[in-house]
């Protein structure tokens, strides 16, 4: 079972992370998250961080390991999650990976496509440019830019569309032309498992949380961030929504509301990035499926004759 890692992918609220304890403590394995949400030590609520309690099931690595004034990318996750796990990996038993996050699971799994630095000030002014002009007119301008990835990426989500122009206009190519080049190759294979639910279940699920949240403290966890609102790290759901009622533009019932919603939305893209990937091996959470998943990694690491 060399140098294998064990992917566990989901949208959600699924139950990513009790099984990824739940495998560790099967393999003696550590667990890598990939949940780019989990990163940050003052966001622990919002983001549902493993409890102290399942911190201490399994060895964790990533989960509130910088703060969210820190300037932390993708590409800083890609390296320092392969150095963990080249760690790891003489250990002799496989490891685990679990998150939602797409863009990180997919930087570890395959490597990051490579772009070219451009001018700190073109982001400046494509920032300033969202505030003062609004989301649409950077809409616009990438689809004239950059047409193909227009149509590819989330137009609702900002710091996309900026990424995707900042290249455009630094470097006088589409941002689509450095996408899909040849990578590194990896000294790891991957076993890729999906949790996956009705859609029902997977909303009950995301409603019943953020209740959970609730009552566990987010408001007030958010109304002590809320001087640092504007940071990149809280621009995220459970917290933006939350910061509008702080702020009197809504009352607390249109927050909530507006969580539940945008978490399903978020749900809902997460399913639509996970199930393009081919290898994915996918299994009902309301089947209970551990044995059947043992069984399925025992199959796939032992050895061929």
């Amino acid at each position: 079972m060399n140098n294998i890692l064990l992917s566990i992918i989901g949208p959600t609220a699924i139950g990513k992370t009790s099984l990824a304890i739940q495998l560790a403590r099967e393999y003696q394995s550590d667990i890598i998250s990939a949940d780019s949400r989990q990163f940050f030590q003052e966001m622990n609520i919002g983001t549902a961080v493993p409890s102290k309690q399942e911190l201490e099931m399994a060895k964790h690595h990533f989960i509130q390991h910088i703060s969210i004034q820190q300037e932390y990318t993708v590409g800083d996750f890609e390296k320092e999650a392969l150095n963990k796990l080249n760690y790891l990996f003489t250990k002799d038993n496989p490891q685990i990976m679990v998150g939602g996050s797409g863009l990180y699971i997919d930087a570890v799994i395959n490597g990051l496509d490579k772009f070219p630095k451009v001018n700190p000030e073109i982001r400046i002014q494509l920032n300033s440019d969202l505030k003062e002009k609004g989301l649409p007119y950077l809409q616009q301008q990438l689809n004239v830019l950059d047409p193909i990835t227009a149509n590819k990426i989330a137009l609702d989500n900002p710091q996309r569309v900026i990424r995707a122009l900042e290249i455009c206009i630094g470097s006088n190519k589409p941002y689509s032309s450095f996408i899909n080049q040849p990578k590194e190759k990896r000294n790891f294979s991957t076993i890729k498992i999906g949790l996956t639910a009705p859609r029902d279940i997977i909303y009950q699920r995301i409603e019943q949380r953020v209740d959970i949240m609730m009552n566990n403290g987010l408001l007030e966890e958010v109304k002590k961030l809320l001087p640092y609102k504007n940071l990149n790290a809280l621009n995220t759901v459970g917290y933006k929504e939350l910061f509008l009622y702080l702020e009197n533009k809504c009352s607390l019932e249109t927050a909530l509301d507006e969580i539940k919603k945008n978490t399903r939305r978020f749900a809902k893209r997460q399913l639509t990035w996970f199930r393009k990937d081919k290898n994915i091996t996918w299994f009902d959470v309301t089947t209970n499926p551990l044995e059947d998943i043992l069984t399925f990694v025992n199959q796939k690491t032992a050895p061929q004759d």
